[in-house]
């Protein structure tokens, strides 16, 4: 069972034992406390089954693959070359939306709690892509991306909702983007000396997921044509 998983699961236990807990509280005339338990509770399980509708994955019928890699490493110009190579569309990274607008609103770049509303954002906009296409869809990430991101920024904490659909979603493959491009810096990216560091743990998060993936490294012509060397690979199949 995966860490995220399991906390989830004993946190599921803990709520039922303070449900089981209610009507105790009643019986000994503790109405009070009894209600405020039971609409807390109903809340939060209210939240929970949302977040997670919003977090899965919907059907789709399209080959789904994933631009993987550290920042400035030339996820989203690959994305943008693959949709207009095979008459596409290609998912957008929500996070650059999302911060950017919080860096021009409040000049702040990320914190942990981001992570959950970038996670929601990003999958909103891949449920509603993938809709629109019957033969591939580009995604510029994916949620293990954000989980890779969560436990190297933040201690190794990454939230168990988050933690358990990033292991759950799936695609067909991702293509790992190499260090070997210019860091170019902009408002959000401000670790220019982390890459290498980020290049591992995001290799490593793919190998012990059994994701399967291509290294892309070279200039972008190199890597496009590597890219649709495997991609082309997919859509015989």
């Amino acid at each position: 069972m995966a860490y995220g998983e399991k906390k989830l699961e004993n946190g599921i236990y803990w709520i039922i034992g303070d449900i089981i807990s209610i009507p105790l509280y009643f019986h000994k005339g503790l109405m009070f406390t009894s209600f405020s338990i039971f609409i807390i509770y109903n809340h939060c399980y209210l939240w929970l089954s949302s977040m997670e509708e919003k977090l899965k994955q919907q059907p789709a019928n399209c080959i789904k693959v994933v631009l993987f890699g550290p920042e400035s490493t030339g996820k989203t110009t690959l994305s943008g070359q693959l949709a207009r190579h095979y008459n596409s569309v290609w998912v957008p990274e929500y996070a650059r939306e999302y911060l950017q607008d919080k860096w021009n609103n409040q000049r702040k770049t990320c914190e942990a709690h981001d992570l959950l509303p970038i996670a929601k954002g990003q999958m909103k906009l891949e449920n509603k892509l993938s809709q629109k296409t019957d033969t591939i869809l580009i995604c510029d990430t994916d949620l293990l991306e954000t989980k890779v991101y969560s436990e190297a920024y933040y201690l190794g904490y990454c939230d168990p909702i988050l933690e358990k659909y990033a292991l759950e979603n799936t695609y067909d493959l991702y293509f790992l983007t190499y260090i070997d491009t210019p860091w170019e810096a902009d408002d959000l990216r401000d670790k220019p000396d982390h890459r290498e560091a980020m290049f591992k743990a995001l290799e490593n998060a793919l190998i012990d997921n059994n994701r399967p993936y291509v290294l892309l490294k070279g200039n972008k012509k190199e890597r496009l044509e590597t890219a649709v060397k495997y991609i082309d690979k997919l859509l015989k199949k």
